[in-house]
């Protein structure tokens, strides 16, 4: 949920529940005939819808071009958390002060972990894709990446984000970070965050998160006591809002704007995309919901 500039301050703004409209409605685009539906107009800059089953893309504006992706960046921190070899999804981590720090220093999204609390893997994914927690993505790049400090296992970290996106044959991104803060050089294209997508999307566990309106922390803290964290929401309205969806992972920030890797699935058929540099966020879920109509009617 933030650009891609290394100092830049962004506060997530408060995710707002989509009530209104007839192209929101589940069925706006989908009652054409196949040879009769026009492809749709969006206010986003890039966008790109692919069948999910048949990698056939249904969908581009400006697919290529490279732009900043905010928190969009945390589809592979997941990816590659969950493809580390014998993943034991329930070791705990224990909360650093240097991750609650680097929230308030960057005005970061947060999913409020309280230094000292022992936090699974697993619900550190949670913290990560439902709230956009940039502690839980600090928190994780800590964990999984090597080396005998902190920022040497960040940045090994981010070494093994840029290896997965190559191995994906994203050739139009560039990771620098854990969670999307960059520091200059962070940036993907709508068709390859919709590659990502598609690829982690094949991890059960993945999928289970994504798909989650809300989650609750049990975690355990210092004195060995269980902490009940206030409920994590996920900032996916799309969810609540269009049928059938399934994911996968909002955006924003000032260079990025607002973007939206979604999915959704209906009648054994599932329509994956993306769209970057949105205007708002309603406007985000208006420009994936008319993408996710026009590739069901197609």
């Amino acid at each position: 949920m933030i650009t891609g500039i290394k100092g830049t301050r962004f506060r997530r703004a408060a995710a707002v529940t989509v009530t209104t409209g007839a192209v929101l409605a589940a069925g706006a685009f989908g009652a054409a005939p196949a040879g009769a539906v026009t492809t749709p107009t969006i206010a986003a800059a890039g966008g790109y819808v692919m069948n999910n089953g048949t990698a056939k893309t249904l969908y581009t504006k400006a697919a290529d071009t490279k732009r900043s992706t905010g928190s969009t960046t945390k589809i592979m921190t997941a990816k590659v958390v969950l493809s580390q070899p014998n993943l034991n999804l329930d070791a705990k981590v224990t909360i650093q002060k240097a991750y609650s720090d680097y929230i308030v220093a960057n005005t970061a999204s947060s999913a409020h972990l309280i230094v000292g609390d022992k936090v699974t893997v697993r619900q550190l994914l949670y913290g990560l894709m439902l709230p956009s927690g940039c502690d839980a993505a600090y928190a994780l790049a800590d964990k999984f990446g090597s080396g005998s400090t902190r920022a040497a296992r960040v940045k090994s970290f981010i070494g093994k984000m840029n290896t997965t996106a190559r191995s994906l044959g994203m050739t139009n991104t560039k990771f620098d970070s854990f969670d999307g803060i960059g520091n200059g050089s962070n940036y993907s294209t709508p068709r390859d965050l919709t590659k990502l997508a598609s690829s982690a999307m094949k991890s059960t566990t993945f999928k289970t998160v994504v798909k989650t309106k809300s989650y609750t922390a049990k975690t355990v803290t210092k004195t060995g006591s269980i902490r009940t964290m206030a409920a994590w929401t996920n900032t996916n309205t799309l969810l609540s809002s269009y049928s059938g969806t399934i994911g996968v992972k909002t955006g924003s920030g000032p260079e990025a704007k607002y973007c939206l890797v979604f999915a959704a699935t209906r009648n054994g058929k599932t329509i994956i995309g993306t769209v970057l540099a949105s205007t708002s966020i309603t406007q985000r879920a208006t420009d994936a919901t008319k993408l996710l109509n026009y590739g069901f009617a197609r």
